[in-house]
């Protein structure tokens, strides 16, 4: 069984709020884990995705490990130091903010058999917006009678003003 590592030290985010998105991911292959991950709310997900897909690349490329086969045996999120600030507050007191960080530990792992997955995950190439705009040139030019019928169907409507509002309103 080969491992593979991978480390993400001083996140500036709380180790219980990365703890409670890392914990789900025990275990589980690494397709579904990103999957997962980019399907949940938390701000946390982020890093983790980052940490996820390095982690993949690294067995990929330096050990030749097969994607398909690998799981994540272990997610651990320690504590990392805390900056120590302090706020003022009434009558000469100070209140003390504490600026958590955290390490995350990351052990993927391969499996012996092939385990079937169950999400395709593409990701999407960002386009920069001078080929968009080409892009919807290009579409606009291949089908002008349908910009003619979207034009006649979409006429101006009329608008009211606030006065007009107001007095329409029905008084009680």
């Amino acid at each position: 069984m080969r491992t593979q590592t991978a480390q993400l030290n001083y996140l500036k985010m709380a180790p219980r709020k990365v703890r409670l998105v890392a914990n789900a991911l025990k275990g589980l292959s690494v397709s579904e884990a990103e999957a997962r991950l980019l399907l949940m709310p938390q701000k946390a997900k982020e890093p983790l995705v980052k940490l996820l897909r390095s982690a993949v690349q690294n067995a990929k490329n330096n050990q030749g490990m097969e994607v398909q086969k690998l799981f994540i045996k272990a997610i651990q999120v320690d504590e990392g130091p805390m900056l120590k600030r302090f706020m003022p507050r009434a009558m000469g007191r100070a209140t003390p903010i504490h600026k958590k960080s955290s390490h995350v530990f990351l052990r993927l792992e391969e499996s012996e058999v092939l385990r079937p997955t169950r999400f395709k995950i593409e990701v999407r190439k960002k386009i920069s917006k001078s080929k968009a705009k080409k892009m919807t040139a290009k579409t606009e030019k291949e089908k002008p009678e349908a910009r003619r019928e979207i034009k006649e169907a979409g006429k101006p409507v009329e608008k009211t003003g606030f006065i007009k509002r107001m007095f329409r309103r029905k008084s009680i």
